[in-house]
């Protein structure tokens, strides 16, 4: 039980939430989104929807667990003129940039459900280990707090690797309730940037929710993050639904060279707040993004598409719309400026 609570991370306080409230994304005691954003979920439909989540899982998973490349550390630090990139599933993605190195939404855990009856299991074994073999993470970066995106378990056996953290307005005290130092910690509003030893980091609005509890909804805030150097411009978008914030992204911090778009764990009930894979490239085009690639899939399954289902259409829409794309592997080192690398999830049941 102790375990659990801890799961919840910390409290918005009466201090915080004043804290929050002078942000101009602070409405009726709560964080909103630019465009009114529903969950479009009825209570009459939970029984059916959980039966099926926790129970009806053929196509749902890989029968067998996906593998994850082994890291090579000397060939990730020594390569500091074009970024390199190395995504672990889901939305978790390691960047070398401006000989720095970063983090973002490092959910490496196994369990994407760790306060429910039932495990919502990764679909690659033991990445916990993963965290060994990483070096020194200059900067962690948090889209926003759904477990499947801020672990627990993952921070704990980061922190003494990470020397800072930039994260979405009220995910801070998370991870001071975890442990981590209040002045290792910068939390951005939508719009914020920061200049980060060689690179402009910017915090970028998304449409989407957050909290960890019953009683914490809506009290941090989510979004995506924009970095930019004089050679290289990329944008992870975060999860979110589909809005006009893409268009502004693109012609306020456009164009970029690389997108990382968040494509998977979509619903007909909760499409304000997830893509589909349209969707995403559309988004891109919105954007400015000159080459792609898909995450927020290949981790664990959270609705009820197929496992391969977002990237097979994320790719077709790709193509259709003439836009590049990129498919790396689990654990593999690339560049955007990679060609394609093969879709490695045909070999895969």
């Amino acid at each position: 039980m102790k375990e659990i609570k801890k799961q919840f991370g910390g409290k918005p306080t009466e201090s915080l939430l004043e804290h929050y409230s002078q942000s101009p994304n602070w409405k009726e005691d709560k964080f909103m989104n630019l465009e009114e954003t529903t969950m479009e979920f009825h209570w009459n439909e939970l029984p059916k929807f959980l039966y099926t989540q926790f129970f009806e899982s053929k196509g749902r998973e890989p029968k067998n667990p996906l593998p994850v490349a082994a890291f090579d550390e000397t060939a990730f630090l020594s390569s500091d003129e074009e970024m390199r990139f190395v995504w672990y599933g889901h939305s978790v993605l390691l960047m070398r940039m401006a000989g720095k190195t970063i983090l973002i939404d490092p959910m490496l855990g196994p369990n994407a459900s760790p306060i429910a009856p039932f495990k919502t299991k990764r679909f690659s074994e033991n990445t916990l280990a993963i965290i060994d073999d990483l070096p020194e993470i200059d900067l962690m970066l948090l889209t926003h707090d759904h477990y499947d995106h801020l672990d627990l378990q993952s921070i704990e056996k980061l922190m003494p690797k990470v020397s800072q953290y930039f994260v979405a307005l009220g995910c801070a005290r998370h991870l001071v309730k975890w442990g981590v130092k209040e002045g290792q910690i910068k939390e951005f509003d939508w719009w914020d940037d920061a200049h980060f030893d060689g690179v402009d980091i910017t915090f970028t609005p998304t449409r989407h929710f957050s909290g960890r509890g019953l009683k914490d909804r809506a009290k941090s805030l989510w979004g995506g993050w924009v970095f930019k150097t004089g050679q290289e411009s990329i944008y992870f978008s975060g999860d979110g639904g589909y809005g006009e914030h893409f268009k502004e992204v693109g012609e306020k911090l456009g164009p970029f060279d690389f997108g990382i778009m968040e494509c998977g764990q979509y619903n007909k009930n909760w499409h304000q707040i997830h893509m589909y894979p349209e969707e995403s490239v559309q988004a891109a085009i919105d954007a400015r993004v000159n080459k792609i690639m898909a995450v927020h899939w290949a981790g664990f399954s959270l609705a009820q598409h197929s496992w391969k289902e977002p990237i097979e259409r994320f790719v077709k829409a790709a193509e259709e719309k003439d836009l590049s794309v990129l498919t790396p592997a689990i654990g593999r080192q690339f560049s955007y400026s990679n060609e394609n690398m093969g879709y490695w999830w045909e070999e895969l049941e």
